[in-house]
């Protein structure tokens, strides 16, 4: 098989997974089938949409991609129908979106570089195709997105991806990066919900603040 033809087999099976993700979410709040459209597809696209939107290059792919809107309205729609709630589901959910995790990341840090920005924007580019969309779903049902500490480890490791891609496509070695990048995220995100690894939280350096004297009056 060919690496585009893999890497969009991978690309669409995020979609996919994410847009299960999200209407999971509308199943968990009760919504109706268009809460389940809504949030289905803004897990999926969201990311994509925003990167496609900052770079100004035309219309976002997922807007002329059939597979991309037909994806997500899919996966909303099945997840409406069907309560995809066992562990078997969960861990082939949980993989699909490990996957798109480096796939994403790659991508959108991909199309940065092929833009012409630097390598702190390529980077910032990949972490805002790959969990945008999970920031947008948090944000529409008022939640703190999770990817600010109640996610193992989701956006470092797309940092990780996404300077992997600047790297290896900067030597001109696209298929590498694409690679390296789904099969670390693979390996770290499985690992990490796993084990359940997350960031530290705020050190505390032990300076007590001072309470409020008490004047007379």
């Amino acid at each position: 098989m060919e690496p585009e033809v893999l890497f969009r087999i991978v690309d669409v099976t995020g979609v996919i997974c994410n847009g299960l993700l999200g209407a999971a979410v509308a199943r968990r709040y009760g919504f109706d089938i268009i809460g389940f459209l809504v949030l289905g597809t803004a897990t999926a696209l969201g990311g994509g949409l925003l990167r496609d939107m900052m770079l100004g290059t035309g219309f976002p792919v997922a807007l002329v991609d059939p597979w991309y809107l037909g994806g997500a309205f899919t996966a909303a729609a099945i997840s409406y129908f069907i309560p995809l709630e066992n562990r078997w589901a969960q861990r082939g959910l949980a993989l699909g979106d490990v996957l798109a995790l480096g796939c994403w990341s790659a991508t959108g840090a991909s199309k940065g570089i092929s833009a012409g920005l630097g390598v702190v924007p390529a980077i910032f580019l990949g972490v805002v195709t790959a969990c945008c969309g999970g920031v947008i779903r948090d944000v529409l049902v008022n939640k703190i997105p999770a990817i600010f500490g109640g996610y193992p480890l989701y956006a470092t490791f797309s940092v990780l991806a996404s300077a992997q891609m600047v790297f290896f496509q900067k030597q001109g070695m696209y298929e590498v990066g694409m690679a390296t990048a789904i099969i670390s995220c693979a390996i770290l995100g499985l690992a990490a919900r796993r084990y359940q690894w997350i960031l530290p939280k705020p050190y505390n350096l032990g300076i007590r603040q001072k309470k409020p004297s008490k004047t007379s009056e």
